[in-house]
Formats: structure tokens, sequence, C-alpha cells
């Protein structure tokens, strides 16, 4: 068992008493299906642990930390018009965020070869002093500051192939040539950063990779973008260890996007991404919503963790839409500076 998984039944708890996308039954479809297509038990089961303050306090404000506390005293909150709570809430978010800690340490000690975390909530729009976007704790980010914290990895590189853009990871990154963020969106959308120009400052100015495009967006515009500007930056830049926050709201019928990602197109960017730092390779969810494309997109990329190979690309796909490659072409101007040769 060389891939690990974290899964965890408090997870579930975190729930608003109203109809809300980001919904338990959204785990709930994908363990249904791993567990179905018999994946589930090709893989270790890593074990969900509250992240500490200290773990915390590397990404996150003490304000925001007290303020997540402080909803389970309540049975129901409404931190923003999208971002809810209730009494499990505050745990869910520290297991979520332990719970990846803890995977990545077992996969860049090498028990594990790669790893995929079934969080909920999910945490890339979490800023360091603000809860939003569905997410109380960017457990990406977190991650990302204890692996460098314990020496397992100095260079991380975060891919974020959500529907949306990750405003509190790029953040936490912002100046930091350590981390490269890497992310596809649609744009302009919620939560409006992400553009193309957005490239960082101070010594992190080239670390920030945004790919911000308009929706209708496929397997063969996400999978040139890899191509074009995600591996030959990731080459040279040479991560330790691959982090994705992976949303499945870029898939095909989402009910909050426009995207036209397909599970083999899912699968086909893992395979990818396997190639990078020595194979050592996390995904943590995060958005998703249709459920059935979060099961079958979850499965197929698993299977790519567990060694299957990726289903061949179908020979009648048609190429890259030219609104994709004119944004390619921008992404890659703006990135040329700092990676001369692009």
């Amino acid at each position: 068992m060389r891939t690990g998984l974290v899964s965890d039944e408090r997870f579930l708890r975190h729930r608003a008493p109203y109809v809300h996308p980001e919904h338990p039954g959204r785990l709930e479809a994908i363990q249904d299906r791993i567990e179905r297509q018999g994946l589930a038990p090709l893989c270790r089961n890593v074990a969900a642990r509250e992240a500490t303050d200290e773990e915390l306090l590397r990404v996150h404000t003490p304000g925001l930390i007290s303020l997540v506390e402080e909803t389970s005293l309540h049975e129901f909150l409404q931190l923003d018009p999208d971002t809810y709570t209730c009494r499990d809430s505050a745990r869910a978010a520290r297991l979520a965020a332990g719970g990846l800690v803890d995977l990545c340490s077992e996969v860049a000690g090498g028990r594990l070869e790669n790893g995929f975390a079934l969080l909920r909530p999910p945490g890339h729009h979490a800023e360091a002093g603000r809860a939003m976007g569905f997410c109380l704790f960017n457990n990406v980010a977190v991650a990302a500051k204890a692996l460098q914290a314990s020496g397992a990895a100095r260079r991380v590189m975060v891919v974020d192939w959500d529907l949306h853009h990750g405003n509190g990871t790029q953040h936490s990154f912002w100046e930091d040539p350590s981390v490269l963020y890497f992310s596809t969106h649609q744009f302009p959308f919620y939560p409006g950063t992400g553009a193309i120009d957005e490239v960082g400052a101070g010594a992190g100015r080239g670390y920030n990779v945004n790919v911000a495009w308009g929706e209708g967006m496929g397997d063969a515009e996400y999978l040139d973008a890899f191509d074009r500007v995600l591996l030959p930056i990731a080459r040279r830049f040479a991560p330790d260890f691959v982090l994705v926050s992976c949303g499945f709201d870029a898939a095909e019928g989402d009910p909050l996007g426009g995207m036209r990602v397909s599970p083999a197109g899912y699968a086909a960017m893992t395979e990818h991404l396997r190639e990078l730092a020595g194979g050592r390779l996390v995904l943590a969810l995060e958005g998703g919503y249709n459920l059935e494309a979060i099961a079958r997109s979850a499965g197929a990329c698993l299977r790519v963790l567990l060694g299957e190979p990726a289903p061949a690309p179908d020979p009648a796909m048609p190429g890259p839409s030219l609104a994709a490659s004119r944004a390619l072409e921008a992404v890659l101007r703006a990135q040329r500076p700092f990676w001369p040769g692009l």
C-alpha cells in the first residue's frame, strides 16, 4: 500500500441547516464510488488529527483561529454569505488541516509514495485572517509550511486546478520564492483575484502563475496549459514536493462553473504531475458540486496514484480553442521575464 488516503467521518459533521453546495454528500459520493470500485482497500489509511496552533499560525492570524474556535459554541453561524459553521465545523477544519499535514509527512518521508486527502471543509480561499468561500483554514498552505518547517521539503509546488482561483494560497506565498503557485481558473469569476499579471511580489515575482481564462475549457485546453506552461516552469523550479488543490468544479456538468474537464482529463493531469518531485504528490480535495462528476473524477485520479495509466486521449477530441491559446500566450508573456526561454 503505497498510496495514502485521508478520510474521516467527522468531516461529514460540518453541515449547514439549509441546502448549500458544500455539503457532506460530496464526500459520501466519493467514498461510495472508491469503495464500490475496490480502490479504498488498496490505499493505506492516514488518520486525521487536529492541526496544532503552531501549524495554523504559520499561515493564519490568532484572530482567525480564535474566531473559528468560538464557532463551536453556536449551533450555526453565517460568517459571510457563502461560508457557514456549525458546532462541529471548527474541529472538522482542524482535522482537515492536520490530516493533510500528516499525509504529506508520510509521503515526504518515503513511507508512502503519494496520497489523496478527502477533506471538508475545503481551504484554498481562506486568507491569513479571514474565512471565506466555504473555507475556514487553508489546508494546502498549512501543509506546505509544515513540510518546510520540518525540513522535509525546501521547494514546494502548489497546483490549483479548482474552478475558482485560490486567493488565500496565492496571498500566503505572494513574496515567497520557495513555493511555486500555479492556478488554472475561470476568470473573471469568484473571488475576483488571479489575473494573468498577478505574478507575485519582491523575491516571489515569477513564482505565482495564473492561467486565467473564460468558461468552456476542457481536457484539450487544460492539458495544453500543463504542457506549455506548468511543466516547463516546474522542471526548472525542481520542486521537492507537489501539492494539488484538487477541486472538481471545473468538471463538465458542475452547477457552479462553465468548464468541461472529464474524469480522463483529471487523470491525465495527475499523471503529468507524477513525473515531478520524484513522484512525491498529494491531492487535497477542494470544490466540486456535481456528485456524479466529483465521484468519477476522484476515482480516476486515485487510479493514477495507485499506478494505473491515465486513459488514452480520444483521437477525435478537438485541439485547444483559439481563446485558450490566446490566454496561454498572455501567460507566457507575463512569465518569460522570470523564466527566460519559456
